[in-house]
């Protein structure tokens, strides 16, 4: 999943949601001396990630686009699915999205010393564009695929893969769907679990 649904699936708790959001900027055990739930939150992330790199859900989403994509379709899928939560967000929160996202750029900058060296490289892009908001548009979903394809030097070709969103919206919204309660529920246990360690 990709950064809404981490920090979603954390489910309120700020050291958890720090974590979760930036645990793709650490490499392997290089998160001792966090603190602890902030580690916990690193943990849930790699635990989610590896729930949805296995689903048959996504499984079916990512071949889909594997023809063209290869393997950077498990990536635009992630993407994809952040762009449904974001436009589905009253399902799944009582928050309004701009809030939401408000508060959490706020606990980033409140909790600056503790991010990882790249985190606080995207940082300022990421509240300048405002990216989380702008993934609920397809406008934005486009700048972000656009985004990503120049990180590979244009090898990835992501940049056309909004034209695949477009074309098969109903099934990647209709798996999104079926997808994410499953994960919601996963990601509880997870949390749940790590919190009374």
């Amino acid at each position: 999943m990709n950064f809404l649904a981490h920090i979603y699936l954390s489910f309120d708790d700020k050291e958890i949601t720090l974590g979760n959001f930036f645990a793709d900027h650490i490499r392997g055990n290089r998160y001792k001396h966090l603190p602890d739930k902030i580690q916990k939150g690193i943990l849930l992330h790699r635990e989610i990630d590896t729930f949805t790199d296995g689903h048959p859900i996504t499984r079916q989403s990512s071949k889909r686009l594997h023809k063209n994509y290869s393997h950077y379709s498990m990536v635009i899928v992630d993407i994809f699915y952040d762009h449904f939560l974001a436009k589905n967000w009253s399902d799944y929160s009582n928050v309004p999205l701009e809030t939401y996202v408000e508060r959490f750029y706020d606990l980033l900058e409140e909790n600056y010393e503790l991010l990882p060296v790249a985190t606080k490289g995207m940082m300022p892009y990421m509240i300048a564009d405002n990216w989380l908001l702008d993934y609920a548009n397809l406008d934005g979903i486009g700048r972000v695929l656009n985004g990503m394809n120049r990180r590979t030097q244009n090898k990835s070709k992501m940049n056309f893969a909004i034209l695949d969103l477009e074309e098969h919206y109903t099934d990647f919204e209709n798996e999104f769907t079926a997808f994410f309660e499953e994960l919601i529920t996963f990601s509880r246990q997870k949390f749940n679990s790590l919190c009374e360690d």
